[in-house]
């Protein structure tokens, strides 16, 4: 079948560092990914199911791998040689589509549930994402025992499996995935509003993932104002469909959260602050800047992936400002008590929202440099999503 792989080559990884900032296509080209015909994953016993890929989504972790970014944090976490690819709407043999929950949880290892009807990414010890039965892998599109979504097909348990309703397109469906990451992110926020008078929370930056914590904000956060720094005019249009109130650049996101507190400036910081914010970026930069401008006692979820950053940390202790990740999803507790699984709020939330929208282009997988370089500079280029199409020229048609 053909596929996207990437290699554990180091020298490569290297390379695409050096260039990636200068031509992601560069980077794709010379990096440790590259276009292969392999043979299907071998089939994993019961449980498991082989889906035909339809469309899957490029994710700035997938970037951040090709483009020799990642920690070395996840080099235990994965196994090489893998086909990326988490965000998928895929068919399985009977022409049900599917779209996949990634996380490779206790289910499709063989581990008991951590408690029960757990969602794949629930449980709090991690030692089943690197032991036996499968290979080493965060999640589908990270193990080699799987698979992932830039091939023409790969291998799915049960627990991941979610049926698209018939009258959602495949664009919607692929937007479930990140979605998801955006509502968990949101209701990260929640500790830190409670009992609160007209909490503000302040997102900063718009592309995928930031736009979908401002529509679960919306959405499952009562009674909050959201204020967003958004780059480029289609993320600050689509920042306001989502549901914002106020969106400015980056750069006036202090001076907005300033006004909307009454707060004054002290050196870099703000004396208040919101009283949380969303770091959709994941640099040194941007998580500077959210520790500036959340209030002491507050809280800044870190939903970009930061890998190596140099940030001064004495305001954070000073503030006793609280640091979250937030990685995937699981099972939620929304602010009303009531507890649901993180995908099944994103199936909602991507119809009401109309996240369909958001995938703004698809390539072949013999087109990867150009697709990869496409969504490195999605923001630039007036791009959101950008994803592999493997359907038949007649279906698109």
């Amino acid at each position: 079948m053909k596929a996207l792989q990437v290699s554990r080559k180091v020298a490569r990884l290297g390379l695409a560092r050096m260039v990636s900032a200068i031509s992601p296509s560069a980077a794709a080209r010379i990096g440790p990914i590259e276009l292969v015909n392999i043979d299907p994953p071998e089939s994993l016993g019961e449980g498991w199911h082989q889906v035909t890929t339809r469309l899957s989504g490029i994710c700035g972790s997938d970037l951040s791998t090709i483009e020799g970014h990642a920690s070395t944090y996840f080099d235990d976490w994965v196994s090489f040689p893998f086909v990326p690819g988490h965000e998928v709407v895929g068919e399985l043999a009977d022409g049900t589509r599917v779209v996949i929950e990634p996380v490779l949880g206790h289910a499709a290892r063989g581990f008991p549930l951590p408690f029960p009807d757990a969602a794949p990414g629930d449980g709090d010890d991690y030692a089943h994402l690197a032991l036996p039965p499968l290979e080493p892998g965060i999640q589908t599109g990270f193990c080699h025992s799987t698979g992932g979504g830039w091939s023409t097909t790969f291998l799915a348990h049960e627990s991941q499996l979610h049926h698209v309703p018939f009258d959602m397109s495949d664009e919607a469906a692929v937007m479930i995935e990140p979605a998801a990451g955006g509502i968990h992110s949101a209701l990260l926020c929640w500790p830190s509003l409670v009992g609160v008078e007209n909490p503000i929370v302040a997102v900063l930056g718009a592309g995928t993932m930031g736009l979908c914590a401002i529509a679960g904000l919306r959405r499952y956060v009562p009674g909050v104002k959201i204020l967003v720094g958004a780059r480029y005019p289609h993320q600050q249009s689509l920042a306001h469909s989502m549901g914002a109130d106020i969106v400015v650049a980056p750069g006036e996101l202090a001076r907005a959260v300033r006004r909307e507190i009454g707060c004054h400036v002290v050196g870099d910081y703000l004396s208040g602050g919101a009283h949380a914010t969303i770091d959709a970026v994941g640099n040194s930069g941007s998580i500077a800047t959210c520790l500036q401008i959340t209030k002491p006692r507050g809280r800044v979820v870190l939903m970009g992936m930061p890998a190596e950053v140099t940030v001064d940390l004495t305001g954070l202790w000073h503030r006793e400002t609280q640091i979250v990740g937030a990685y995937t999803y699981g099972t939620e507790t929304l602010p009303d008590g009531s507890r649901r699984r993180t995908f099944d709020l994103a199936m909602d939330t991507v119809v009401a929202c109309d996240m369909a929208r958001m995938v703004s282009a698809t390539y072949p997988l013999d087109d990867y440099e150009d697709a990869i370089s496409h969504a490195a500079s999605a923001g630039r280029r007036g791009a959101v999503k950008v994803a592999f199409d493997l359907r038949s020229t007649k279906e698109k048609h």
